[in-house]
């Protein structure tokens, strides 16, 4: 490989470029994160209905009196105005009080943490069926380009990327359950009850990241490192597989780490169809029952999922990119 031309930041050394670079990304997370909060409780407090109607008369025909009505909008801290809500709420937040539920009174807390083992289980399985079958379709339709794999390939992941996850579920249940009968059709039965929850959430996903790959691979394939590699006789997958694909992660490792992100936060189409007790089916539940100091915590809670994806992915950069790390720049 040839080497790249830089010109170092005067006064700066490595350990100094790297200091710099995350004390830039930090500082410019504090506005996101404050803003993250305010959008988090308006969501709550915004949203349409009236939760202590809500609480008192859950089926409609109850009766509610002014006193009952009173005594629990003050148990709940609605009788103080806004901005002293969000800045009690946000207190609370900081030290991870996020309240309880309005109908089960259970700490949301407990309740999202209890959830969250689930859902890191089926956004891990999702990821590596990206990461694997993605990245791997991606490799082969850039070395093949314009050959017969590459355009079968590219056929393959244009459907993917046109099918709703939703029609994927169901297809699978009628062709895996009703059918076959491989898997169970809903709920926790072991390491099986994730395959298609798992390939429901990574389809779509795994269509873009062979694409994107294909594009940043092929980007790199027309370098002039390639070039001097192949005169000299290397291997033409050697070449893309030792020195390529790293120099084209950087995009690829934005798009799964913002992915993994999503799904984490929330994989609501796959745990309600398959019924999987996760963080995504828990904020279901409590948009439909209008439970929204649990809606604030998921909104919160998927935020900052987010905002520590972000950090770690620019800690891969620095891992991957040695200009951030040397505070170098290219001429």
């Amino acid at each position: 490989m040839t080497a790249s031309v830089f010109r170092p930041l005067s006064g700066y050394s490595e350990p100094m470029g790297v200091v710099k670079y995350m004390g830039k990304r930090l500082l410019t997370l504090i506005p996101v994160l404050l803003g993250i909060t305010i959008v988090a409780f308006l969501l709550g407090t915004g949203a349409p209905g009236d939760p202590v109607e809500a609480i008192l008369n859950r089926d409609g025909t109850q009766i509610v009196s002014p006193e009952e009505y009173e005594i629990v909008k003050e148990r709940l801290g609605l009788n103080d105005p806004i901005p002293i809500q969000y800045v009690k709420w946000l207190r609370n937040a900081m030290t991870g009080e996020l309240g309880q539920s309005f109908f089960t009174n259970k700490d949301i807390r407990e309740q999202m943490a209890y959830r969250l083992p689930y859902t890191v289980r089926l956004a891990l399985l999702g990821l590596a069926m990206t990461v694997v079958f993605g990245i791997g379709a991606g490799m082969v339709m850039a070395i093949y380009k314009d050959r017969w794999p590459d355009r079968i390939l590219r056929t393959i992941t244009t459907v993917m990327l046109s099918v709703p996850g939703f029609w994927i579920a169901i297809l699978m249940i009628l062709i895996f359950v009703e059918q076959l009968k491989w898997l169970p059709t809903s709920g926790l039965n072991g390491w099986k009850s994730y395959i298609m929850p798992g390939i429901t959430v990574s389809v779509s996903t795994i269509g873009v990241c062979a694409r994107l790959t294909r594009t940043s691979v092929l980007d790199e394939l027309g370098r002039q490192y390639v070039t001097v590699a192949s005169a000299k006789g290397m291997n033409a997958r050697l070449v893309a597989i030792r020195h390529v694909l790293p120099n084209a992660l950087i995009p690829i490792t934005t798009f799964l780490g913002n992915y993994f992100a999503g799904i984490l936060g929330g994989s609501t189409i796959a745990e309600v169809i398959f019924n999987i007790p996760g963080i995504g089916n828990y904020a279901i539940d409590a948009v439909k029952s209008r439970d929204y100091f649990v809606v604030q915590a998921y909104v919160l809670f998927t935020a900052m999922v987010y905002v520590v994806m972000t950090m770690l992915i620019d800690l891969i950069y620095l891992a991957v990119n040695p200009k951030i790390r040397a505070g170098e720049r290219v001429e």
